[in-house]
């Protein structure tokens, strides 16, 4: 499977798009690609209010609902509170899916093994939906494997692991030990043909956002046993990541700009980012 960390999508008022918002959760789930929705990259979750967040969650959920499976992505909490608010607001929703996202307490500091499991404890504990957990070497650290295997021994309804990282020794360790209990989704397609190689079930990506066919591709030929059809969609998605990825700055100015080439609707970024525009838009 495969899953699109998805764009929140403002008008020229900088408003929440919804109209945008349905016609791109649709034309994501018409592919088969399921929605990680309200994140921090490239979902802009950090410039959202609390109100704004239950809103998108909900059009998600009513226009994709029961084709894909619809979750709540989050963004990086400061402290516990933050993330079981987090979660027991978007369990109302109707989701089918909570992430809880890595500690990120800032100033460069990493929580011990043991403040990390007191954490992702008072988060499982605040609500019964289905949860993946997040660990994101952007957070500058792996959850240890051994911790999730304890949390997925106690807590049911623990599903899955979003595992973002360029250890591919860490990644083969984490798919031998927690695989089959615990779902495991590679954060981004350049390890997506490797995951699956060594038993992962899929990946997220930003460029199901603009060519979402194209990214189920991978998958549908994958698990058919089209392994050279599934290598040249691969391909091409590298190649669509290359080339966005020359532009500068953060992804969702990069992703917003290449849905704007393709006619799509509510691609203005809400500060502090600034659109690609002029020679930077020409050269994508």
């Amino acid at each position: 499977s495969t899953f699109c960390c998805t764009v929140t999508l403002f008008d020229e008022n900088l408003a929440l798009d919804e109209t945008a918002s349905r016609a791109h959760f649709t034309r994501v789930a018409d592919a088969g690609v399921g929605l990680y929705v309200g994140g921090s990259s490239p979902g802009e979750g950090y410039s959202m209010t609390a109100a704004e967040i239950d809103r998108l969650l909900r059009i998600a959920v009513e226009t994709a609902g029961g084709r894909v499976p619809v979750r709540a992505m989050g963004v990086e909490p400061r402290d516990a509170d933050e993330m079981c608010t987090f979660l027991k607001m978007a369990a109302k929703t109707g989701v089918d899916a909570c992430q809880i996202y890595s500690l990120d307490v800032g100033h460069g500091w990493k929580p011990g093994p043991r403040e990390l499991e007191r954490y992702f404890r008072a988060a499982l504990e605040a609500v019964s939906i289905p949860c993946i957990i997040s660990s994101h070497s952007f957070m500058g650290y792996n959850v240890p494997i051994e911790m999730l295997e304890r949390l997925a021994k106690e807590y049911d309804h623990l599903i899955g692991v979003n595992l973002t990282t360029p250890d591919i020794l860490h990644l083969t360790e984490a798919v031998a030990r927690l695989r089959p209990r615990l779902e495991i989704h590679v954060g981004g397609p350049m390890h997506t043909i490797t995951g699956l190689a060594l038993g992962a079930n899929g990946y997220l990506s930003s460029e199901a956002a603009i060519a979402p066919q194209l990214v189920q591709d991978v998958i549908n030929h994958y698990a058919a046993g089209r392994y050279e059809d599934a290598f040249k969609a691969y391909s091409a998605v590298m190649a669509l990541m290359w080339a966005v990825s020359t532009m500068p700055g953060a992804s969702v100015r990069r992703v917003k700009a290449a849905m704007r080439l393709l006619g799509r609707g509510g691609t203005y970024p809400r500060v502090p980012y600034m659109p690609i525009e002029g020679a930077e838009l020409t050269a994508l």
